[in-house]
């Protein structure tokens, strides 16, 4: 226990660092996923056939294979394949590679949540737009989108909710996120070899980040309640 209260500096200060490179890849991959999986609903939804066919064939693509998997083609593809490592083998390399492959990748997912979203609108209202004389894009921002929010909060929170586990997929192209900080401790890191508990301080971590965002995202959804 006392050599357990020793230790316990050097594995916080660490973790905290790993948490913070959590952090930063959770907000850069919302940040980016949510306008670009809009995007990517409205081009699955177009009336230009090719569009609509390649974009839903891309989804599929995406949500068919593993998160893992897509990180190690976006890093690594590029050098072995092209000769050109665009993304340099620093972490600051690495966070680029990693926030590109999440931000594809749960935009994809967040672009079904939309597409039902607006999907579930009765087609009326949007007829009714059209009888007032309004445009289509009137219709889609000031009727359509407001609504679709109020629907896609709850499958939205979801997958914000897997994101912050998903996160600890980065350390398979060596991001030192928080995962990483704490599995080195048990390899050997800063003087501390063959320690587990630090991955017990580990799921601490995500226990509290997790349990923070589940109450402000059933709050936002609380908030919403006057669609109904």
């Amino acid at each position: 226990m006392d050599l357990i209260l020793e230790q316990m500096p050097i594995v916080i200060k660490s973790l905290n660092v790993g948490f913070l490179q959590t952090l930063r890849l959770f907000a850069v991959t919302l940040i980016g996923a949510f306008p670009l999986g809009l995007i990517i609903a409205l081009g699955s939804l177009s009336k230009f056939k090719p569009l609509s066919v390649f974009t839903k064939v891309v989804v599929w693509i995406v949500r068919g294979t593993p998160l893992m998997i897509q990180l190690l083609i976006i890093y690594y593809f590029p050098g072995l394949v092209l000769n050109n490592p665009i993304w340099g083998g620093g972490e600051g390399g690495r966070f680029l590679a990693a926030s590109v492959a999440f931000i594809f990748n749960y935009a994809c997912y967040f672009s079904e949540i939309y597409r039902g979203g607006i999907l579930s609108v009765p087609v009326g209202q949007e007829e009714a737009g059209l009888v007032l004389g309004m445009t289509k894009s009137q219709i889609f921002f000031k009727i359509k989108l407001l609504q679709m929010i109020k629907r896609i909060v709850p499958p939205m929170s979801n997958e914000i909710i897997t994101l912050v586990k998903d996160t600890s997929l980065a350390r398979i192209i060596a991001l030192q996120e928080i995962i990483w900080a704490g599995q080195a401790f048990m390899k050997g890191s800063q003087g501390i070899s063959g320690a587990i508990w630090p991955m017990f301080f580990t799921a601490v971590y995500y226990l509290i980040f997790s349990g923070i965002l589940t109450i402000a995202l059933g709050r936002l959804e609380q908030k919403l309640n006057f669609f109904r």
